[in-house]
């Protein structure tokens, strides 16, 4: 986002006229954000056959989807429907991983018909994989290699008390199970969880994939997951990809040698693609001064945007109607009924009833975690690309709210 003849802009396009156009709230994707970053990931790790597969989890709109697929991405997904949503954008059922949690043999069945691969998680299900399909149908291992990371305990999924994966240390039963059933293993893959910084955590995980691999003599990729940790404050210390990119490549090269080929490196980025192409508009509705505090009431609350309230997460807050005004501290809120705060004692160009604000780093998780909480439409989305702001989902309305309702005979 930058300042240009005293406007918001993002590629040229000023924000608070797509707020005029489409109305407040409203998300708004930044398409340039989205590919440089996509570039830069799969060119920090140039010399190695790289594949990306984006997590759509974080935001799983088709135009997202389209323009992540023509760019030379492929999908991770976590439901069948998200495998659905990816096959509808045009993605190859070979380009997309599946890789759910806790679900039933029947829906890991359900995505086997759809040929994507099959990324298992859990020994009870991989048994029951092995009986159905013995070595007809490969399937990726899902290690959890017990290491803590992430930025919040919710985002945290690779350390020893974590519902994911497989832990390292039932490695043993894994084989029998494997070579019990003659399972055709054709990946292994963790995932330690969100906002890693140091390269010393992949090099720790990808060490116990190495050392698990010598068990395997069928791989064909080792899949690193994600994590890697995008700015939300000015001064926030993110991940060094192009460090990263160079320790991993060595020490992955390495590997391969060792192993006896080469092998396709995966990971599967969600946050760092899409979080700081997001811009989240709303509109102020009051200003409400009490005896400690002056509250800035907007037109949307946590049935948009919930990271704040669920993860205790820091989104940048700036009045983009008011680039020059003089700074106040503010504190700004949602409208609904119950605690809903997006951002404590921020400063912010004074601020007035009807300007619009900004959410910045809002691409990730905002969207595909909204709902309808309080009977409140979700907003629409828009993509900027090619100089050019268009809507790629139009707001709801209430036939939407009402749409699957059933009138009951009462």
């Amino acid at each position: 986002m930058e300042i240009v003849n005293g406007q918001y802009t993002t590629s040229g396009i000023n924000l608070t006229e797509i707020a005029k156009e489409f109305g407040a709230p409203v998300y708004v994707y930044d398409g340039n954000t989205i590919v440089n970053q996509l570039n830069r990931l799969t060119n920090a790790f140039k010399p190695l056959n790289i594949k990306v597969k984006y997590a759509c989890k974080s935001l799983n709109n088709s135009a997202i989807l389209k323009l992540l697929k023509k760019h030379g991405s492929g999908l991770d997904t976590v439901s069948i429907n998200e495998v659905l949503l990816g096959l509808r954008a045009g993605f190859e059922p070979n380009d997309i991983i599946f890789t759910p949690n806790c679900v039933s043999i029947e829906e890991i069945q359900e995505a086997v018909k759809l040929g994507v691969h099959i990324n298992i998680d859990n020994i009870s299900i991989l048994e029951q994989f092995g009986h159905i399909y013995g070595n007809t149908v490969p399937c990726c291992i899902r290690i959890n290699p017990h290491i803590l990371a992430g930025g919040n305990s919710k985002i945290s999924t690779g350390h020893i008390d974590s519902k994911f994966g497989i832990s390292v240390h039932q490695l043993r039963h894994v084989t029998r199970v494997v070579q019990s059933n003659n399972i055709h293993v054709n990946g292994l893959h963790m995932h330690t969880g969100s906002d890693i910084l140091d390269a010393g955590v992949f090099l720790q995980g990808a060490e116990i994939l190495f050392e698990a691999a010598k068990d395997f003599p069928n791989l064909e990729f080792i899949d690193f997951g994600s994590g890697f940790k995008v700015a939300y404050k000015d001064a926030d210390i993110t991940t060094d990809i192009e460090e990263l990119g160079e320790a991993i490549t060595k020490r992955f090269q390495a590997f391969c040698k060792e192993y006896g080929r080469d092998l396709e490196l995966w990971f599967e980025p969600g946050k760092f693609l899409v979080s700081e192409s997001g811009y989240f508009l709303v509109k102020v509705n009051v200003l409400k001064q009490t005896t400690a505090t002056v509250f800035v009431g907007v037109d949307s609350g946590l049935n948009h945007l919930i990271r704040p309230m669920l993860y205790d997460s820091y989104h940048s807050i700036v009045n983009i109607s008011n680039p020059e005004g003089k700074q106040r501290i503010y504190t700004v809120v949602g409208y609904i009924c119950e605690t809903d705060t997006f951002g404590w004692d921020r400063k912010l160009s004074e601020v007035h009833e009807g300007d619009i604000l900004c959410f910045k780093n809002a691409g990730a998780y905002g969207m595909t975690m909204s709902s309808n909480y309080n009977a409140r439409y979700r907003p629409a989305e828009v993509l900027v690309w090619n100089g050019k702001a268009q809507l790629i989902r139009k707001r709801e309305e209430f036939s939407d709210i009402i749409r699957n309702e059933i009138e009951a005979e009462l």
